[in-house]
This record gives C-alpha cells, structure tokens and sequence, in this order.
C-alpha cells in the first residue's frame, strides 16, 4: 500500500495535524466499551492502524497496549506519546503477531480499506488475534448512504514557530465504486518560511450493510454504538463485535 506524504514526509508534524486533546472526548467512548465487554483489569489490548496514537494514549493507563502500524515514520511519533507500549511494523490485513489479546481496536485508519476484500482481510486479522469472545471495535468516518459531500475543511495549529495548515477537500468522484477521495493542501510555516504541498488519501466507502456482514461473514456478532465525535456532517458509530466463531473452525 502506497501511504499519503502525511504519514511519512510529514509524519513529525502529526501532533500539529491532528492534536492529541481532539480525542479527548473520543477515547471514554472507547474505554467504555471495552469495560462494558471486557470488565475490570489492566487486560491487553491491539491496535491496529494506530498512527501517532492519540487515541490509544488515552487508553494505556487502563489496558496493556500493543500497537501495529504500517508507517515506521509514524510509529516513531506514537513511541513518544506512548513509550510503555510495543509498537511494530504491520499491514492491518495481514499481519500475524503469534498470540491473542483481549481487544483489538482499528480507530479511523480502518478508512484506508478501499474494497471488500481488504476489509475481509482485516477483519480476519482481527479474529487471528482474539479468542472466543473477544471484542473488535472499529469505526469507519463514513458510509455511503449518509456521506453528504463534497466537504471542505480547514484547521491551522502551532507549535513555536512552525505552524501546519491542513485543507481538506472530500468527495466521491464515482459513487458506483467503493471509494472516496480526500485532496489535502498543507501550509507549513517554520519561522516566516512557507511551504505549499499537496497530498492524497483514498478512503473505502462502503454501506452500513457491507459493514454488518462483513464482521458477521468473520464471525462477529456486531453491535452499533452511537459514537460522539462532534461533527455535525458524520453519521458515526462504534462497531462492536464479539468473536462468536472462526468460519472453517471450532467455535
């Protein structure tokens, strides 16, 4: 998978694209759930698609955290929020670790799924990962019959003397497929010095359905929470599976 400049050349500056405190009231959401399935403990957790590891910092206090990413760039970033936690070079579709956890979270880079069989992949991931009765928890950003674009979106941070705009322009150019795209302008200011550069995400865009069975297709029993992220243009939810079964396999 080719990974958009933000997660590599750009990756340093991650803290000033998307700051840590703007999950600070997404991350309870989570840990609620988990607690809801999981009961009290310190038990171990994966993330897979952790990225800097906002949101999973969050969560580090509560639960024995291990994390997956395919960007060393990024794994670097998510090793200063996190130093506690094993961070590891993987695809989310196909890497295998060797042992079972608890949990396993995919937080939005689970967005990086174009199509029906990367999604299948992951989801296989997930239960390789889990025993009977263990807990996925993933939450793509859209869905295709309540994706309402295009939508544009704007937001500057700083830190000393540098400075990050990110511009952001999503749209679906073809609704007949399972994509979407997200164009991305970054205005990097370092002491007067200003830099234009351009970057491109490819995001999956699936159906609720599509959704639902795929996670049952892997043997979850799936749940939807609602999930509060502050956006009034997204329909957003905590998709929730409980590990019944592995198709081909004892249950």
């Amino acid at each position: 998978m080719s990974l958009p400049r933000m997660y590599t050349e750009f990756a340093e500056y991650c803290q000033l694209i998307n700051p840590r405190e703007d999950y600070a009231d997404e991350a309870p959401q989570w840990a609620a759930v988990l607690r809801k399935h999981l009961g009290a403990g310190r038990h171990e957790i994966l993330e897979l698609g952790v990225g800097g590891g906002n949101n999973l910092s969050y969560l580090v206090d509560e639960f024995q955290a291990t994390a997956v990413d395919l960007s060393p760039e990024m794994l670097a970033q998510a090793a200063k929020l996190m130093p506690q936690v094993e961070l590891l070079v993987g695809d989310m579709r196909t890497v295998r670790l060797g042992r079972t956890f608890r949990a396993v979270l995919i937080h939005d880079a689970i967005d990086y799924m174009t199509s029906e069989q990367d999604l299948r992949a992951t989801f296989a991931t997930a239960a390789e990962h889990l025993d009977i009765g263990g807990v996925l928890v993933t939450s793509p950003d859209f869905y295709s019959e309540t994706f309402r674009g295009p939508i544009a979106s704007c937001a500057t941070n700083a830190a000393g003397a540098v400075s990050f705009t990110n511009m952001e322009y999503m749209y679906d150019p073809d609704s007949c497929d399972t994509t979407m795209d997200v164009l991305s302008w970054y205005l990097l200011n370092e002491s007067g010095r200003l830099r234009v550069e351009h970057d491109r995400h490819v995001y999956g865009l699936f159906s609720m359905e599509t959704w639902l069975r795929l996670m049952g297709e892997a043997g979850f029993a799936v749940e939807r929470v609602p999930f509060e992220v502050g956006d009034p243009v997204r329909e957003t939810y905590l998709l929730v599976g409980v590990l019944k079964n592995r198709p081909g396999g004892p249950s």
